[in-house]
């Protein structure tokens, strides 16, 4: 691919997908674009083994813009990396097309593999801020990943992922628009306990109170009865 289809791609990409864009030009400004652009380029020469020139890229690219993607990554069209700073894509990550990526998130390997090492993104996964994805599996199509949620095994397709570790959250089996980017409201299944405790506390809350109050008249009808001649 020539590096002017490759440009007018990253181009729309995020013109399309940040609503934060007010004129054409200021795409040029994001570090996403800057960065995926010499992403390309570094993984060109990775993949005819051209090592040092790939890496001394990508690590030039990481300088600049504060997202690090190794050049031995797959990465397919449509990748969104919103904000960026503090991203890390490893040697063998494998993203689908139409990922959003927001910063601070890291697809990384637990230190223990060989071989495939980084997470698998199936196409329209969406990763929230501060996430952290780390070791060899996948993470199914349309599915969410929650802010600052430590992902370490498979999530299947249309799931929401939150908390440390994370925990799966099943939503319908429906599949997730490209344009849905609300990585706030998401279900919180921990909350939801809390909440579920807290009723069945105030229900025995109230049966104890009820309770009480039985045994306070019986009492009080034990004595007057006690009473009568």
């Amino acid at each position: 691919m020539s590096f002017w289809k490759h440009f007018r791609e990253e181009f729309s990409v995020i013109q399309e997908r940040d609503p934060a864009i007010k004129t054409p030009w200021e795409v040029i400004l994001y570090p996403s674009f800057r960065v995926m652009l010499k992403y390309r380029r570094a993984h060109r020469l990775y993949e005819k083994g051209h090592f040092f020139l790939a890496r001394m890229i990508s690590q030039r690219a990481a300088r600049k813009t504060g997202i690090e993607i190794h050049p031995g990554a797959q990465i397919g069209k449509g990748l969104f990396i919103d904000h960026g700073s503090g991203v890390i894509i490893g040697e063998t990550a494998v993203i689908g097309d139409n990922v959003t990526l927001y910063q601070g998130v890291t697809l990384g390997g637990t230190g223990k593999e060989t071989g495939k090492r980084h997470p698998t993104l199936k196409d329209n996964v969406m990763v929230s801020a501060g996430a952290k994805l780390l070791g060899s599996f996948t993470v199914g199509e349309n599915s969410k990943i929650g802010a600052g949620a430590v992902v370490l095994e498979e999530v299947p397709p249309n799931c929401t992922v939150v908390g440390i570790p994370g925990r799966v959250v099943k939503r319908k089996d429906v599949r997730v628009p490209r344009k849905e980017l609300d990585h706030c409201h998401l279900p919180d299944p921990i909350r939801e306990d809390i909440q579920r405790l807290q009723r069945e506390n105030n229900t025995l809350h109230s049966r104890l109170v009820d309770l009480e109050n039985e045994l306070r008249y019986l009492k009080r009808k034990e004595k007057e009865e006690e009473k009568q001649p």
